[in-house]
């Protein structure tokens, strides 16, 4: 059977929900998996359901409704309050039933989500630390210089929009600039035109998908990030995504995605122990030949780089030295010297992991 609009229908009146549905579904155009005959209802089943389009009356809509989602409103009669509601409500049309119920199908036909086919051309890699302040920014800010640094375009992606750090890090300006809120309301339609829109670029040379404000970041979602690392695969190098501690959610879009994934650890018992939780947890995803540690902040102790490979069975694949000017240059948004010791070691760090060899 050909494909058809998925489209979730709220209408107040039983009756003329009814009559539009059957229409609908009979088009052949269209197909209501759901409806809803209040704005409560109408959000539930767009969030479950996520479909290609929503056909209601605007008085049942609110912004959360239509993010990212083709909105056609509909009502029995045509008013200037209907109409204004349609507008700021982000409709696309303004159909009358039953007089326009063919040009409402056509409209429901043409929302019909086809993927946009990308070419992937980047090595994606993803940086993870279970453990706080183990050092997941400073490894993927310090690797996305070091792409840079050698030539390679280079996009990085935080992944982790509730804590937002990366823009602290790197001094990104709060205001003026672009974020991947910016791109919500275009999620599932995504091109590389909306996204390098919305990039900043560090004087460095790498690009840089900033996190947004804290309540937009709670409605970013897991299709979203996905369809975002997509399409900055399809336009750079390298992609580098800057995932939450969090192993699910958006932080399991990351390691499902990735080419590599570094899990960042410091010489201490509670790092290596909630390493191994989260591994535990991710292996369903077969990280196998992905996987890579990196050891941060390197000193004398207890336990030594080792130990790596007697607990996780393989040696690290790089070890930074403890660096007493790292936070001090993070609290002023500066980047250390790529050429000192550490900025050798992130520069062999990065030509390593578009190698394309197992990293274990």
């Amino acid at each position: 059977m050909d494909q058809v609009a998925r489209v979730v229908l709220g209408m107040e009146q039983h009756d003329v929900a009814e009559e539009v549905m059957h229409f609908l579904d009979r088009s052949g155009h269209a197909r209501v998996v759901a409806t809803a005959a209040d704005d409560r209802q109408l959000l539930e089943a767009v969030r479950q359901l996520d479909p290609d389009a929503v056909i209601a009356q605007p008085s049942l809509v609110a912004g959360d409704v239509v993010r990212a989602r083709t909105f056609l409103a509909v009502e029995t009669r045509e008013s200037i309050a209907a109409l204004r509601a349609a507008i700021v409500a982000g409709a696309r049309g303004f159909f009358v039933w039953p007089a326009d119920r063919e040009a409402l199908s056509g409209a429901a036909a043409a929302t019909l989500a086809t993927p946009l086919t990308l070419e992937r051309r980047a090595t994606v890699v993803a940086v993870h630390a279970a453990r706080g302040g183990a050092g997941v920014t400073f490894v993927a800010t310090h690797l996305a210089q070091a792409f840079a640094r050698r030539g390679r375009a280079c996009i990085l992606i935080d992944a982790d929009p509730l804590s937002g750090e990366i823009g602290a890090a790197l001094g990104a300006p709060e205001e003026g600039v672009h974020d991947l809120g910016d791109l919500l309301p275009v999620a599932h339609e995504l091109t590389t035109g909306h996204l390098e829109d919305a990039l900043w670029t560090h004087p460095a040379g790498f690009r840089v998908l900033l996190a947004p404000p804290v309540d937009t970041a709670m409605a970013v979602d897991t299709s979203d990030l996905r369809r975002m690392v997509d399409v900055a695969a399809a336009s750079a190098d390298v992609v580098l995504l800057h995932l939450p501690r969090a192993v699910d959610g958006l932080g399991r879009v990351g390691f499902e995605t990735a080419d590599r994934v570094i899990e960042v650890l410091t010489l201490d018992l509670l790092s290596f122990r909630a390493a191994r939780r989260a591994l535990e947890v991710l292996r369903p995803i077969h990280l196998e030949g992905r996987l890579g540690f990196v050891v941060n902040r390197a000193s004398r102790a207890e336990i030594t780089v080792g130990d790596v490979e007697r607990v996780f069975g393989c040696e690290p694949i790089a070890v930074l030295a403890a660096h007493r000017g790292v936070g001090r240059m993070q609290d002023h948004g500066r980047l250390i010297s790529p050429r000192g010791r550490a900025g050798r070691t992130f520069d062999r760090l990065a030509e390593r992991l578009v190698e394309g060899v197992s990293l274990e």
